[in-house]
């Protein structure tokens, strides 16, 4: 099979923008990455988005969008399109040499035990919109066949990470506002979430100072961890079990682990300590120890964290995804170029392994522009 010219679309758990980026492959192997880039949320914008996720939260219908949640998806819908626009443009690339578009939305539920799971994002709006194939709801096939429709990104890090000149087996750590694990070791790749990335940090921050994350982990680095809470909160049944599982992004939410009322520095070191120390409870449920972690996703570039995950890891090696010549910003808008590629091929997006589907399972919805949008200049 030929390649195809895929754009990927991004905005995760952690609010704060939306990722996009090129990538040419046949959904089997990577042949090229194109150019990626990056649109911030104004503030307000992020407000918006975090009162669909409360509203979200009431939602017992997939297709429901009462009250704000239908203002969030508007904005969703347009911001997205704004993103490819402004991407082609600058990077001179004719809308007619792609053939899809990868648009994961943004979740606002995620409960698979209630087989449900929400991205707000209109996908036939947005094609109709930038002339170009959508591929969108990616997650809902596989949480209907009692998936836990999360996380979609470990065939795309099992087709990085098996040529990656470093010890096998190797774990891509993606830490957004959920982090989550890829195991690669020759087989099917071996997935789950871990629990709370950066969404706790970055909540805690906002609430006691007004700044969407810990910088640098900055504060972080000037705090002490109160180790008692984190093994308190590492009670919680979610870290006994066995891969794979995932979560809701507020499953761990202040109310839900009663967070003391701690100075900044110590909030911030206590909860960088939490990310860490629940990634590395993950181990024994894999088949080996990890020799090797790749780590992408905005926790990659909080040094305070990244030191932690070390720490919690050792013996094996513990490297950001640009310093194995990957891009850990631009990760998962890749992911989703290659899975809108896969979904147009007909190939598995999910496995038993994965998500606990009981098979190899196709997923996505295709939009088609009609043919006065596609042609128009």
């Amino acid at each position: 099979m030929g390649n195809l010219r895929a754009i990927g679309l991004m905005s995760g758990t952690s609010l704060d923008g939306v990722d996009i980026a090129l990538v040419e492959t046949d959904g089997e192997r990577i042949a090229a990455f194109g150019p990626t880039a990056y649109r911030p949320y104004a503030e307000s914008e992020r407000e918006l988005l975090l009162q669909a996720l409360a509203a979200g939260k009431s939602l017992t219908q997939r297709s429901e969008r009462p009250g704000i949640l239908a203002e969030a998806e508007a904005f969703v819908t347009r911001v997205h399109a704004e993103t490819v626009f402004a991407f082609l443009e600058h990077n001179s690339i004719e809308r007619t040499s792609v053939d899809v578009v990868g648009f994961h939305g943004q979740t606002v539920l995620h409960k698979p035990a209630a087989r449900l799971t929400v991205q707000i994002g209109d996908g036939v709006a947005l094609a109709e919109r930038i002339g170009i194939a959508v591929v969108y709801d990616f997650r809902a096939a596989d949480v209907a066949a009692h998936g836990q429709g999360a996380p979609l990104v470990p065939v795309f890090h099992q087709a990085l990470a098996r040529g990656l000149d470093r010890p096998h087996p190797i774990a891509v750590l993606n830490v957004g506002g959920v982090a989550n694990v890829t195991y690669v070791d020759g087989g099917p790749p071996i997935a789950c979430d871990t629990g709370p990335g950066n969404a706790l940090i970055d909540d805690f921050m906002r609430k006691r100072t007004g700044a969407p994350l810990d910088r640098d982990g900055d504060q972080a680095a000037r705090g002490r961890i109160d180790e008692g809470f984190v093994e308190r909160v590492l009670q919680h049944e979610f870290f006994g079990q066995k891969c794979p599982k995932s979560l809701d992004r507020n499953a761990f939410g202040f109310a839900n682990i009663g967070l003391p009322e701690f100075s900044v520095a110590d909030g911030a070191a206590t909860l960088s300590g939490l990310t860490a120390a629940s990634v590395a409870r993950v181990v024994p449920h894999l088949p080996q120890s990890p020799r090797a972690w790749v780590v992408c996703g905005g926790g990659a570039h909080n040094p305070t964290l990244m030191r932690m995950l070390a720490e919690r890891l050792a013996p094996a090696t513990v490297e950001t995804a640009d310093a194995v010549g990957w891009s850990s910003d631009a990760m998962e808008a890749q992911a989703f170029a290659y899975l809108a590629v896969r979904t147009l091929r007909g190939l598995p997006i999910t496995f038993p392994t994965t998500t606990g589907a009981p098979a190899a399972l196709a997923g996505g919805l295709v939009a088609q522009p009609t043919v006065r949008q596609r042609k128009a200049s």
